[in-house]
């Protein structure tokens, strides 16, 4: 996991609910008598059970969904393979750098570094561990752009089709299809060629209705994947490109999303107006409950004492209830594709994580707020030194960012696929 990774933000957002309630659980000791025995080895560099301990404990105080010892083991397993490729490319951070890191993280939650250790030091945490949590995704940061840095470049001409893309998706009402094929671990490569086999197999909006009951998880699975009609700027930002580049009655190629592949197929396209887009920030409230036979009961019990997301607080008083505020586009595809239909107050439980099913509800969907116009007591905004506009020089940092981020996950995959992993 990167510093600025989704993951994060989800994490520290939570943190706010969850500071000062108790652990619900202790955390099973392990099999070993000395906690610093190896639990699993990366490329001759040991992961120690106490490690492993302390990773879940950080995590579960800021409310991870899944199974923590799975997703513990991973990151760390993760940290690891950055912190060597930090090593082999000769980058080095200063205490002023960590130290920066801490804080930043620790600002998500309201808190000084400071604070945040000590808060974390109550629930059993050591300082290390943030840390070294810190560290990792610091020194990843610096890794991918010193190896990508010169191939993650944002031209005039890219900044010009964004802004010209933008403009174009405020006034596209899309009517579509879904079909959202879960993908275990283990299991991606045999769930894409399955998608590639639909995708190229199927035509027609039957055809599809009928693969999609076969083969869908997703809420729409009744309904042969069908959904209303949505505005274009709600779907994920990975994933409107795609749908507006189909024709209608055309089936996309295969849409890799956390935990799953998806293909969708395009039925309608309405173009509403020719205003200037404003991309789309929701709030929503999020709620992990076990994936058992008993979810559907506890999540009737949840929604039939709640109809606004406020009401969620008093319907789960025992806390677990995460709330927040991003851009469509800065959504996990998953759970954006899952708000992307609701109104206030409408809900979705379609989304798996782990061990735990999410209760996602809709608390609010608005433009991102924009800069306010020139007027009685605004200062005009400052020009930059190099004359160059500030909201263009914006947009090509959030063009490179995320190609980096690209190139940094397959990266990651690689050097994980490529390294020895073993239990001693």
């Amino acid at each position: 996991m990167t510093l600025t990774g989704k993951t994060m933000t989800r994490w520290t957002l939570a943190f706010t609910t969850a500071l000062g309630l108790s652990l619900a659980a202790t955390l099973p000791a392990p099999a070993q008598e000395s906690p610093f025995a190896p639990r699993m080895i990366i490329n001759d560099q040991v992961i120690s059970w106490y490690e492993l301990e302390q990773r879940m404990q950080f995590m579960r105080l800021l409310r991870a969904p899944g199974d923590l010892e799975k997703e513990a083991l991973k990151a760390l397993m993760e940290d690891r393979l950055r912190m060597q490729e930090a090593k082999k490319l000769g980058v080095e951070l200063t205490e002023e750098q960590i130290k920066r890191g801490m804080e930043e993280f620790a600002s998500r939650a309201n808190l000084t570094a400071d604070q945040f250790i000590t808060a974390l030091a109550q629930e059993g945490v050591a300082a290390e561990t943030f840390r070294d949590f810190v560290m990792a995704g610091l020194a990843w940061r610096d890794v991918v752009r010193a190896k990508f840095g010169s191939q993650a470049s944002a031209t005039d001409t890219d900044i010009d089709r964004f802004l010209t893309n933008q403009g174009k998706v405020a006034g596209v009402q899309v009517l579509m299809s879904e079909l959202v094929i879960p993908a275990p671990p283990g299991r991606e490569d045999e769930v894409m060629a399955l998608a590639l086999q639909l995708s190229d197999s199927v035509v027609g909006e039957g055809a599809f209705a009928s693969a999609a009951r076969e083969y869908s998880a997703s809420g729409s699975k009744g309904r042969g994947g069908r959904l209303d009609w949505l505005p274009l700027a709600n779907l994920p930002g990975a994933i409107a490109p795609v749908v507006l580049g189909l024709a209608p009655g055309e089936t996309s190629d295969p849409v890799a999303i956390p935990g799953a592949v998806a293909l969708f197929q395009l039925r309608g396209i309405l173009e509403e107006s020719t205003e200037t887009a404003e991309s789309t920030q929701v709030e929503y409230a999020q709620i992990a409950l076990p994936n058992d036979g008993a979810f559907d009961s506890a999540v009737g019990a949840i929604m039939g004492q709640a109809e606004t997301c406020d009401q969620l607080y008093t319907a789960l008083p025992g806390g677990g209830v995460s709330r927040q505020t991003a851009t469509m586009a800065a959504l996990p595809g998953d759970v954006a594709m899952a708000l992307a239909g609701l109104d206030q107050g409408e809900y979705s439980t379609t989304v798996v994580q782990g061990s735990s099913r999410l209760l996602l509800m809709m608390c609010l969907r608005q433009p991102v707020p924009q800069e306010p116009e020139m007027g009685m007591g605004t200062e005009p905004p400052k020009s930059r030194a190099d004359g160059k506009d500030p909201k263009r020089e914006a947009i090509r940092e959030q063009l490179i960012n995320r190609k980096l981020g690209l190139l940094s996950d397959n990266w990651l995959a690689d050097l994980r696929a490529n390294a020895i992993i073993r239990e001693p």
